[in-house]
């Protein structure tokens, strides 16, 4: 194991860190930086519950080596509200009580967020298929979709991480 010196954005903030490189950003999360709001889940990447954002875009920590995120800028769902205020999506979870046990939240929002700063108005289809490789076990997809659809309403506002 040859440690790398890595820096990126984590939540906004410059971050620094002496790590193998091929070690996952899962982990590093969680452990170095005790974000615990990402999730293992499969492990695989099929999951979702690891979900988070690099450079916007969503994708499987579990999956994303600590070297495929040099310079680059990550947000998890700890990083997702601003000025102690709740993201449109996180509120619009909450209020279309689109989770069950929870485990899998943090992945549907952080995913949802990348799908909707693509497209601000989506059409259920759009959001069933964005959302699709997200997994809930609890059965919460239509409260989920309801939930993207208030989102997207609030967003248009312009609130970004």
């Amino acid at each position: 194991m040859a440690e790398e010196t890595i820096k990126f954005k984590l939540n906004g903030k410059a971050v620094t860190l002496s790590t193998d490189g091929d070690r996952k950003l899962l982990w590093v999360l969680r452990t170095d930086f005790e974000l615990t709001g990402t999730k293992y889940g499969c492990g695989e990447g099929l999951c979702g519950a690891c979900t988070v954002l690099v450079e916007g875009d969503a994708v499987r920590s579990c999956q994303t080596s600590m070297k495929d995120v040099e310079g680059k800028n990550i947000v998890t769902i700890e990083g997702l509200s601003m000025n102690d205020q709740l993201h449109p999506l996180q509120k619009a979870f909450a209020a279309h009580d689109a989770l069950q046990c929870g485990y899998c939240t943090s992945g549907m929002i952080m995913n949802a967020y990348s799908l909707l700063s693509k497209n601000l108005d989506p059409s259920v289809s759009d959001i069933v298929r964005g959302m699709d490789d997200n997994i809930c076990r609890c059965g919460a997809h239509k409260r989920i979709i309801e939930a993207v659809q208030s989102a997207a309403k609030e967003m248009k506002g312009g609130m970004k991480p």
